[in-house]
């Protein structure tokens, strides 16, 4: 399979139509990105945007998200529909469940690309200056990710903590409480 066979297979258009959790089959999100000679760039999008919109919780944040995700593919004069449609992708993959996941699977998607410029960038290098700043910049857009993996985790999660007790000893005679418990203890003033 030559380069140009395989990009075509890997379009979004052309991927199998993906099922939902009621298990109804869908076809992902797509862009097409055009930019024209009056420097514009005109995006279409194809495919079921309806989880993204009912998340963003507007067609305009919804929109919004989506010219963004097409100008990530965007450089100058050049598109690069791909580098979108891994954006969006992404987001669409993430399943998020409103706007606030909506915008921070965006910015995931977004630093993940940069991530991966550097480290191309950084396997190229032709000098130790070069190699110093790729790698520092690589270093934090690492670290950036995985903060955010662990925000978005924390959001879904909506601050909750599991406590799992493996074993309690109760002594004849005395009581074990399970549950919350809130001790009021003494204020300031009081002696």
């Amino acid at each position: 399979m030559n380069k140009r066979q395989r990009r075509e297979t890997d379009r979004p258009d052309k991927l199998p139509a993906k099922n939902d959790a009621a298990g109804a089959s869908r076809t992902p999100p797509a862009l097409a990105l055009d930019l024209g000679e009056d420097g514009i760039l005109r995006v279409e999008a194809s495919g079921d945007l309806t989880p993204l919109v009912r998340a963003a919780g507007s067609v305009v944040v919804a929109s919004g998200l989506i010219h963004q995700i097409a100008v990530l593919g965007s450089h100058g004069r050049r598109t690069d529909a791909e580098a979108s449609n891994f954006a969006l992708g992404f987001v669409d993959g993430m399943e998020p469940r409103d706007a606030a996941e909506a915008l921070l699977l965006t910015q995931m998607a977004a630093v993940h690309q940069s991530t991966m410029m550097l480290a191309r960038r950084l396997n190229h290098v032709e000098n130790i200056p070069q190699q110093d700043a790729a790698e520092r910049a690589l270093n934090k857009l690492a670290r950036t990710f995985a903060a955010q993996m662990e925000a978005l985790k924390r959001y879904r999660s909506k601050g909750q903590q599991l406590v799992r007790v493996e074993r309690v000893t109760v002594e004849s005679g005395a009581q074990a409480v399970v549950g919350n418990v809130s001790h009021g203890g003494r204020g300031r003033d009081e002696s």
